[in-house]
């Protein structure tokens, strides 16, 4: 969120100064792992869709730009019980925003993508605007396109007013955007609602039909408890990636365990030994990342004060967003207003 600020910012002619706490490319947050999901069928509320129209269309602009791909379109399959989350809150999104859908029974899932077997009572809704962003590619794009100047390995410790301090210095800026991600309750306490950093492990597998995994749509899985997990076609990396979605396994951002254990490994084959049993091969590698859980599991993006602004709260599913929160930023910075389409993305909803 912050590189794509620094990037939107600075296209308005501003001086912009991004400061970044670890190293270029590091993996101490919650963007590395070689793919994202982005889909405009959203379970979570249909009031994100307006946001997702504008992040594909930055998201195409910015890969044009660029030169480099950074979206692949696979289409996606959100899979689970027909009243089921996942199911009943995407055909939402996809009625009322009119999106192109269809709805898919288990033997029609099973025809068409052998790899998931889902159980005869589950249903699957198909969106063909589905598919995944490379992060590690897009973070690249925004800070190397960027007219600005950016200061690695130089974490902000102290901030009030229009200043900032930090171990290399004091920096003074008409406006202070904070995108701190896990981090972010850590430097504004109080100020702000709380965000809470959720350990997140993150698994390659070894197929044991890798031809199955080629031309996979992203997907989503709701399952008994509830419990989600998500999947993706074979990408670039060894392995095919699969992971749970929220682990509740809340963390220290700075000490939090960076290791996947024989636990972790355990709970994720618990979910797809059954439902994606041709992946259920060897650890080719993982990773652990970190969420950054609002209160309701939706954003936040609002001013801390008149001169300080912040987005927080992602939650595990704002990466795809993160091309237009960084729009959204810019406007409030330099004309004190954003999209509409944002306004239920406020702090007061909290009080």
């Amino acid at each position: 969120m912050g590189s794509s600020a620094v990037y939107q910012l600075s296209r308005r002619g501003l001086r912009v100064l991004g400061l970044e706490a670890f190293e270029p490319g590091h993996r101490l947050g919650s963007f590395h792992g070689e793919s994202r999901v982005i889909r405009m069928a959203y379970y979570e509320h249909p009031s994100y869709v307006p946001l997702l129209r504008r992040a594909y269309e930055l998201w195409t602009s910015l890969e044009t730009e660029s030169g480099d791909e950074l979206l692949r379109i696979t289409g996606g399959l959100m899979i689970g019980a027909r009243e089921s989350e996942l199911v009943t809150g995407s055909r939402a999104s996809v009625e009322m925003h009119g999106l192109a859908h269809e709805m898919l029974s288990a033997d029609e899932v099973r025809y068409r993508y052998p790899a998931l077997q889902p159980a005869d009572e589950e249903v699957a809704l198909w969106e063909p605007q589905a598919g995944y962003l490379r992060p590690e590619r897009c973070l690249d794009a925004f800070v190397r396109l960027a007219q600005a100047e950016t200061h690695y390995r130089e974490p902000v410790r102290r901030w009030s007013d229009h200043q900032v301090e930090t171990d290399a210095g004091h920096y003074l800026a008409d406006t202070v955007v904070f995108t701190c991600g896990a981090r972010h309750s850590r430097l504004l306490g109080h100020s702000t609602p709380p965000v809470t950093p959720e350990r997140i492990p993150l698994f390659w597998l070894q197929p044991s039909a890798p031809e199955l995994f080629e031309h996979l749509p992203v997907y989503l899985w709701e399952t008994d408890g509830p419990d989600f997990f998500y999947g993706f076609p074979h990408v670039e990396w060894p392995g095919v990636k699969v992971a749970r979605h929220h682990s509740r396994d809340v963390c220290d951002p700075d000490t939090v365990d960076r290791s996947t254990n024989a636990h972790d490994e355990a709970l994720l084959r618990g979910l797809i030994e059954r439902r994606v049993p041709a992946l259920n091969g060897p650890v080719v590698s993982s990773l652990v990342c970190m969420y950054e859980d609002s209160p309701d599991e939706h954003f936040i993006i609002d001013r801390v004060d008149d001169n300080a602004l912040y987005a927080a709260g992602f939650s595990g599913h704002g990466f795809k967003f993160a091309s237009v929160i960084g729009e959204i930023l810019a406007d409030l910075v330099t004309t004190g207003r954003a999209t509409p389409d944002a306004d239920f993305l406020k702090a007061d909803r909290f009080r």
